[in-house]
């Protein structure tokens, strides 16, 4: 992967390439970012600079044997390490979907979590990276270079290590074998043990810019859309073209996400300010409905980070600050007449209650429990 083919990211990308032309590179580096801004593509386009035979000032030539092999992703000294999904009562690794990574960094490059878990599974399962895997890092970082001159090992979402896993890790950040470099990328890194954070370089990527995105819908030969549409969606994307591509393909999964949050609020109004049991009885298959196990945690958790989304676009809404929303025309719609319910008064409960139900769901809470005590927090909120 060429740096020529990321978008945007030109300081960083300067930054990166600095590092080898000045023969400092850091051993342990975090490439940190919300999702979608391309931080898993830096970090590959700069392993193929270091180990690029015939490297130029500005990038790899894409060209030498080495460069071949990263096309492929196969280079012998490049290895990954990603959280996978573990069938029940069998031991895996990574290297048993290292097919499966190759072609979804091929053919998507800008990709997040929960298309990977689709890709490989049905996402209804919380993936990781298991305590066994640190097995497998340490042999591998143990063996001799074939042809480079490092060693380089990504690790994709290491806030998704198992922590026995994570503190071997560490052990090895301490005591790297030498030439070995580990470029950890992450979109959540403070829940990255403490301790490997202090021991790595970070590297901050930024949100895109709106210019960036739309300049990379228009140009990208598998979309079909106007300039007015490409500025819209990169408008709404904030600062993620991988979100942006969710956008414009309206997948079922956002459609649904906005049908749950919009039967949510309406029925604890209805509850809350009119007295409706009826809306309280369908509040309760809502929730029934959500925790089902055919939904997954996965699931479960995006909706709750769409929540807190939408709960803060209707903020600013009824602030009177529409240059400041990022809203779709069907989310924009339902805002018009929504947004008031959302002020001063009730704001940062919601969204903390929201927050707070994420991660009783991350840490495996029954969600039968975390949904219905939501539903009764959120009449009580919307109640005037």
């Amino acid at each position: 992967m060429l740096f020529s083919e990321i978008i945007g990211q030109q300081e960083i990308k300067n930054q990166l390439i600095r590092t080898v032309s000045e023969q400092r590179i850091p051993h342990a580096q975090l490439f940190r970012g919300v999702e979608g801004t391309g931080k898993l593509p830096l970090a590959i386009a700069y392993a193929q600079y270091i180990c690029c035979e015939n490297r130029t000032a500005t990038d790899s030539c894409g060209v030498c044997p080495s460069c071949l092999k990263f096309n492929k992703l196969a280079h012998p000294d490049l290895h990954f390490v990603f959280p996978v999904i573990k069938p029940q009562s069998k031991t895996v690794v990574c290297d048993d979907f290292i097919a499966d990574f190759r072609k979804m960094v091929i053919s998507e490059t800008y990709f997040g979590v929960n298309q990977w878990f689709a890709y490989i599974a049905d996402d209804k399962k919380q993936g990781m990276i298991y305590a066994n895997e640190s097995e497998e890092i340490m042999r591998k970082l143990n063996l001799k270079t074939y042809e480079a001159e490092y060693k380089i090992m990504i690790i994709w979402l290491p806030e998704r290590m198992n922590n026995q896993c994570a503190n071997k890790l560490l052990k090895i950040i301490e005591e790297p074998p030498a030439k070995t470099i580990f470029l950890l990328v992450s979109n959540a890194p403070d829940e990255i043990l403490q301790t490997i954070l202090s021991r790595t370089q970070h590297i901050n990527v930024p949100r895109l810019t709106e210019n960036e995105i739309e300049k990379a819908l228009l140009s990208n030969s598998d979309v079909n859309i106007d300039t007015s549409v490409a500025r819209h969606i990169s408008r709404i994307a904030g600062g993620s073209y991988l979100k942006a591509r969710l956008l414009l393909n309206e997948n079922d999964e956002n459609a649904m996400n906005f049908e749950r949050f919009t039967t949510l609020m309406r029925l604890a109004w209805q509850v809350g300010n009119k007295k409706d049991y009826n809306a309280l009885i369908l509040l309760k298959k809502w929730s029934d409905d959500l925790a089902a196990s055919t939904v997954g945690r996965e699931r479960q958790k995006n909706f709750l980070a769409y929540a807190q989304r939408m709960t803060r676009e209707n903020f600013i809404r009824n602030l009177q600050q529409p240059t400041l929303n990022y809203l779709t025309d069907n989310e924009n719609n339902f805002s018009v007449k929504f947004s008031p319910f959302i002020n001063e008064r009730n704001v940062e409960s919601l969204m903390s209650e929201f927050g707070i139900a994420e991660r009783q769901i991350e840490q495996n809470a029954n969600a039968r429990f975390v949904f219905f005590d939501l539903t009764l927090k959120m009449i009580m909120m919307l109640k005037r």
